[in-house]
């Protein structure tokens, strides 16, 4: 029998991390090119949670519920291109629709990179993972990731349509890099019988895979190019035995779970986003 791993009066705490992670309304920070100088370009971040602060323990504003901090991949790419004026419209929770009405506003023409990570929320991959840690029988869990897999790829290919669409219009001469998502766990691992079993692990694996085939759809069908974290994460993956890269369960810091920490941003993320970009 699996160890019982969690109580039913933690779901209220669950439902307040995702309540967290769902609020989407904050002004975007902005960094100029250094006085005096042209800047080279113009770099925009736009997306969700992983493209901000969650799994990095340092924020700008802990209280701020985009939850943005300096040790994310587009705060660390902008920081070795001070030459480049930065906008930071990323916020915690945003879907693709929300990237098209409240971030792509801030887009202007003159920008020439742009980064584009959405998805997971449209899916609904919070709730997900809620189900998965809490529920007592694999198949809740994968009947979940299931019907999460069915929304990636019936309802989430419209909805990034539209948002790329937006960010071409908005930008149309940046070069767009649609930003991808890690594969969670390695598949019988270290991580024994505790947690979550490697019937879930698996499910959840390959949620990940198919949101990924729809972002890189979607990015061809765009002109815009797909960066994959999943060949530079999977080493580092949780129970692989080699350092994390994504944060596990964490019950006192539940708005950190399942995130890139500081070495996924600084060490998967960003020379991927490097290799793109030179």
């Amino acid at each position: 029998m699996r160890p019982v791993r969690a109580h039913r009066p933690l779901v209220s705490l669950l439902a307040a991390a995702a309540a967290v992670c769902l609020t989407v309304i904050a002004a975007p920070t902005a960094q100029a090119a250094p006085s005096g100088a042209e800047a080279a370009g113009k770099y925009v971040a736009l997306g969700d949670s992983y493209a901000v602060g969650p799994g990095t323990r340092s924020y700008d504003d802990p209280n701020d519920a985009c939850r943005r901090g300096p040790l994310s991949y587009p705060r660390l790419w902008a920081a070795q291109h001070p030459s480049y004026s930065f906008v930071e419209a990323s916020c915690s929770g945003a879907t693709a629709a929300e990237i098209k009405s409240l971030q792509v506003p801030r887009l202007t023409a003159d920008a020439t990179l742009v980064t584009v990570q959405a998805g997971g929320n449209d899916v609904g991959f919070v709730s997900v993972l809620q189900n998965c840690v809490l529920t007592l029988d694999d198949k809740d869990c994968v009947a979940g990731v299931e019907a999460a897999k069915a929304a990636a790829t019936g309802v989430l290919p419209g909805a990034l349509a539209d948002t790329y669409a937006a960010v071409r219009g908005a930008a149309p001469n940046a070069e767009v890099v649609v930003v991808g998502y890690p594969r969670l766990y390695k598949i019988g691992g270290n991580c024994g019988i505790l947690g979550l079993s490697d019937t879930e692990r698996t499910a959840l694996n390959s949620a990940a895979d198919v949101l990924n085939t729809v972002l890189a759809q979607q990015a061809a069908n765009a002109g815009f190019t797909f960066l994959d974290p999943r060949p530079a994460f999977d080493a580092h993956a949780i129970c692989s035995g080699n350092p994390t890269w994504v944060t596990s369960l964490e019950w006192d810091k539940l708005n950190e779970s399942y995130h890139p920490n500081q070495a996924g941003h600084r060490d998967g993320y960003l020379p991927a986003l490097n290799a793109i970009t030179g």
